[in-house]
């Protein structure tokens, strides 16, 4: 909820400061970028101390700590700053929490588990968005104290992970651990790890932000009620579907539900290359929900599968490592040819090649 207050918020109060679409790209994609490389080592360090509460515990705390900060510090270095920071509680957090997740689950229930979780942390997407929408009907333009509300629910999710109780049943390892050392996972994981993780990475890079979706409804002339009220229903259609999506993943087989999301995606971002009015936006958007719940729970359950218990966070962290690497590059490319070529290039590619990575991933052996 605390995000998601902010995040379509984001991309429209850093224009109003006067921050260009390719400003807003890179300060995205940094910001993933070394949040990523943080959960690759955080998860690596999860798995070798053999402890999962600790880290979701402060990587929470970060995240909330940074919400006040952008809004009332405006220049470029601090808004920098924090927002890397916030992602950077992200990475401290999400290792150890997936981990966590896995856990809990058996080998036929990881769809669930995760589609559960799914669930859950959109309807946070969804509320927040809403306070927002309803903060800004009656503050039209008053960005900034909307970040000093998001800190709110951020500290109440701090409070909620101190219930949190340790039962890994991992044993610590004598293993050095530094930043990169996650890196190392990559020569002596599966051979079906590394397809599906390079399948997907291919994905990455023209996967960027959801701050140019947001970005094309504005250029098409959508208001800020209706840009934010249509992020409320896509996250909603998503919190809906992440569930029952995780539950029949489990059913028909996750690398199925996999490939389905995917062509989804493919199908959204080639409908954005040309939509017009609100009502296509919206019907985008349903599908674009859609497509998150088939794909970002079912891909992390899906590697959970194919690794050893005592691995799960370095696993984790290591796809999302080079996830967010492939993230820099896709908004900062992204912003790119948006600037050179027009939005409906950026969505028109990145339909494209992803179809071809749904396809590659549907006829790769498991195994």
């Amino acid at each position: 909820m605390a995000s998601e207050m902010l995040y379509p918020v984001m991309p429209v109060f850093l224009k109003s400061l006067g921050y260009s679409v390719v400003f807003i790209g890179v300060l995205e994609g940094v910001a993933e970028a070394i949040a990523g490389f943080s959960k690759g080592y955080f998860g690596k360090l999860s798995d070798q101390q053999g402890r999962r509460v600790p880290f979701v515990q402060l990587g929470y705390c970060l995240s909330a700590l940074s919400k006040p900060i952008m809004g009332f510090m405006t220049s470029i270095g601090i808004i920098f700053i924090a927002r890397t920071a916030d992602r950077f509680g992200k990475g401290i957090r999400t290792g150890a929490r997936d981990a966590m997740l896995s856990d809990e689950a058996t080998g036929t229930t990881k769809g669930k588990v995760f589609g559960f979780h799914r669930t859950m942390d959109t309807l946070g997407a969804v509320a927040g968005p809403s306070l927002a929408l309803a903060y800004l009907y009656y503050n039209p333009g008053a960005y900034s104290k909307l970040f000093l509300w998001a800190f709110i629910p951020g500290v109440i999710a701090v409070l909620f992970s101190l219930l949190l109780k340790e039962k890994s049943g991992i044993k610590p390892t004598n293993e050095k651990v530094n930043f990169f050392s996650f890196t190392g996972y990559w020569k002596k994981s599966t051979p079906a790890y590394r397809k599906l993780v390079a399948a997907l990475l291919v994905f990455a890079v023209v996967n960027s932000s959801d701050v140019f979706l947001l970005l094309m409804m504005k250029e098409k002339g959508a208001s800020d009620t209706e840009v934010i009220g249509i992020y409320i229903f896509y996250n909603l259609i998503y919190a809906l579907s992440a569930f029952p999506l995780g539950i029949a993943g489990d059913k028909i087989g996750l690398k199925k539900m996999l490939t389905a999301g995917l062509v989804l995606f493919a199908i959204v971002y080639a409908g954005f290359s040309l939509a017009e009015g609100t009502y296509v936006f919206l019907f985008l958007f349903a599908l674009y929900g859609i497509y998150a719940a088939a794909t970002e729970g079912i891909s992390k359950a899906l590697i959970t599968s194919i690794c050893k218990k005592e691995e799960t966070a370095t696993a984790i962290g290591t796809y999302t490592a080079y996830q967010s690497l492939a993230t820099l590059i896709a908004s900062t490319l992204a912003g790119w040819v948006w600037y050179t070529f027009g939005p409906e290039i950026v969505f028109a590619y990145a339909g494209i090649v992803t179809f071809i990575v749904a396809v590659v991933i549907y006829r790769t052996k498991e195994n």
